[in-house]
């Protein structure tokens, strides 16, 4: 990356964690996923109750294997009922998890199919800290919607063979129309949308990772 790119990611970065800290949601920034995995670690206590949604990026960051070590009390959806995971998950200690988008305002969005890891974001775990690739920055809600239409929605299509449109088409059906808008497919992953503009208390926590993860 070339001098001036890399000073206007940095100012990127910056505008996103000042805007997150301005809508009371604390951000840290980690310069590799080795870093994020450290920081991730100091945010949790041997012993806790942990839990996760849904995410490439814990695994890609080594977070996951963190989450595996025996140090917690691991709610593992892979491992366990996923409909008992979902219930207990709301009185987990820690609930990690990725977003689909945060914008330079300072904003979260996230597009569940199920709705079990928007639930938990918003009510539920006493903590929750959400790990982010600096590829998931965009200027507002508006690209973050377009973003979840066109990059995130059709190659996680594709890694689950869900057969939805976006997995065969490439992005969604819906990209012209509202942020709701999309296929009648039984299979749709895009059924809830959550826009976390601003916290009552600094539960959330965000993880930002300068490096490229998940979708």
């Amino acid at each position: 990356m070339d001098k001036n790119k890399q000073a206007m990611v940095q100012m990127k970065i910056e505008r996103t964690m000042k805007a997150l800290a301005k809508n009371r949601i604390p951000a840290v920034y980690a310069p590799t996923s080795a870093e994020a995995v450290e920081i991730v670690e100091g945010m949790m206590k041997e012993g806790d109750t942990i839990s996760c949604g849904g995410t490439v990026t814990l695994r890609e960051t080594g977070i996951r294997d963190l989450m595996l070590s025996g140090k917690y009390t691991f709610l593992d959806r892979e491992a366990m009922n996923p409909e008992e995971v979902y219930q207990k998950t709301f009185s987990a200690d820690v609930f990690l998890t990725s977003a689909n988008a945060i914008t330079e305002e300072g904003q979260l969005y996230n597009v569940d199919g199920r709705g079990n890891r928007v639930a938990a974001m918003i009510y539920g775990p006493k903590k929750v800290i959400v790990v982010a690739g600096i590829n998931k920055i965009v200027r507002n809600v508006d690209e973050a919607i377009m973003r979840v239409k066109t990059t995130a929605a059709p190659p996680n299509a594709l890694r689950q063979n869900m057969g939805t449109p976006c997995q065969t088409l490439g992005s969604c059906v819906g990209c012209k129309g509202s942020m709701a808008a999309g296929c009648d497919n039984d299979a749709r992953m895009c059924c809830h949308y959550v826009v976390t503009s601003h916290q009552k208390t600094e539960r959330i926590h965000v993880v930002l990772v300068g490096e490229e993860l998940g979708y």
